[in-house]
């Protein structure tokens, strides 16, 4: 069997299960006893790409309702009508999740109805943030490879979470400082950081953030990352060494508490999440089960953690599409296509699975998707193809269920 037929034999068997996760209205309660109800939740993750190249260009873009990128992010959100989304590459300024959420969100985009999101969560960036030290070895201590995490200015790439029910602020834990050579067994690249650098390097190139959503009175813990692409490095693999302990990091947080022993937050506080709390891990992550350059395994230290639900995966008919008509790398993946959530048509690495919506086991999974229609649907302009309208990356999202009892 060729590969061009293998691949459309793998587009044949999927597509039945891309379609059972297009629908895109939130599964309702069965009926059962009086009292409080379940609650029924929608968490999405998106890289938006909503970074520019300059700071202060973004809040100018969301300061009038116009511009084209943005309008196509709110409506890709307002049709999938997420109860929590985190948005991945969206640069940090206090205000900016203010002039988005107002200007686009809170607006009907193209017919789509106003998605309201009363509560927000921003916070600062390890990207663009100047480390005075020469990070890449490359002779010179200066320019975005330089930085605590790559970027041309501070907040570069930053994210933000919206939610339809209240954060507890107070109870928000961030790991923006956390010390790379602090994680026990980490996989720091030998002799490519000096001592001085190794003191103060952060693991998370951009941040980690637990941010608690109270959901009818049961907390869920939304853990919100974007590791750095493990790529753009030397035979030293620093990036991609990096990217697996970003990704660890989660896997210890919600571990078992010796597991997670060694950790501290922003405020000083210590350990991870306690047995038995709800949590969805979401994010652009950087690294497909199968295929792209990550280091193996790294995905897997989420996928295969005995807390982490996974009994769905999140998969479309236009991942399938893409995959078969642009060919190339896409051709000799060993993941299933339907499973993709980035378009990468340069060739290589070919569209791969990076972004993730990951519950807790004890949250149950109704349904799940991607959100990227097929090139016949009315909807297929918010995606496109090269160059992109909105984002190379595609909207992620689970809808889960949370039982009543406590």
């Amino acid at each position: 069997m060729t590969s061009l037929t293998r691949r459309a034999v793998v587009a044949s068997t999927t597509l039945t299960l891309a379609l059972a996760g297009a629908a895109l209205v939130p599964a309702q309660a069965a009926p059962g006893p009086t009292g409080p109800p379940d609650h029924d939740l929608r968490v999405a993750t998106f890289n938006a790409s909503l970074n520019r190249n300059a700071d202060g260009e973004l809040a100018a873009d969301l300061s009038t309702p116009d511009n084209l990128q943005a309008r196509n992010v709110a409506e890709t959100i307002q049709r999938t009508r997420p109860d929590v989304v985190l948005i991945n590459e969206f640069d940090y300024a206090p205000g900016n999740e203010d002039l988005f959420r107002d200007n686009y969100l809170a607006v009907g985009q193209n017919g789509a109805d106003p998605v309201d999101y009363p509560y927000a969560y921003i916070a600062p960036s390890n990207t663009g943030v100047p480390s005075g030290f020469d990070l890449n070895n490359n002779g010179v201590i200066a320019g975005p490879d330089d930085a605590w995490g790559f970027g041309f200015f501070p907040g570069q790439y930053g994210m933000v979470v919206y939610s339809r029910y209240p954060i507890d602020m107070d109870a928000v834990r961030t790991f923006q400082h956390f010390r790379w050579a602090d994680m026990p067994g980490n996989v720091l690249p030998e002799g490519w950081y000096s001592p001085a650098e190794l003191a103060e390097l952060p693991l998370s190139s951009k941040s980690h953030w637990d941010v608690p959503v109270d959901v009818g009175g049961k907390v869920v813990h939304v853990l919100a990352a974007h590791p750095t692409p493990p790529t753009f490095d030397g035979p030293e693999d620093r990036n991609g060494r990096r990217n697996h302990d970003e990704i660890r990091f989660w896997a210890d947080y919600v571990g078992s508490p010796r597991q997670s022993s060694y950790i501290y937050d922003d405020e000083g506080g210590t350990g991870g999440l306690k047995p038995g709390e709800r949590f969805v891990i979401v994010g652009d992550y950087n690294a497909d089960p199968l295929d792209g350059d990550s280091l193996d395994g790294a995905i897997h230290q989420l996928l295969e953690h005995p807390r982490v639900n996974t009994s769905m995966t999140p998969a479309s008919a236009g991942a399938v599409e893409q995959a078969a008509l642009q060919g190339g790398a896409n051709l000799t993946h060993r993941g299933d296509p339907a499973f993709d959530t980035a378009d990468f048509a340069d060739g290589a690495p070919g569209n791969l699975r990076v972004d993730y919506v990951l519950p807790s086991t004890s949250l149950r999974i109704l349904d799940a998707g991607v959100f990227w229609p097929t090139s016949d649907d009315p909807l297929f302009r918010l995606v496109g193809t090269f160059p992109f309208p909105t984002s190379d990356h595609r909207l992620v999202w689970v809808d889960v269920r949370l039982p009543h009892r406590p």
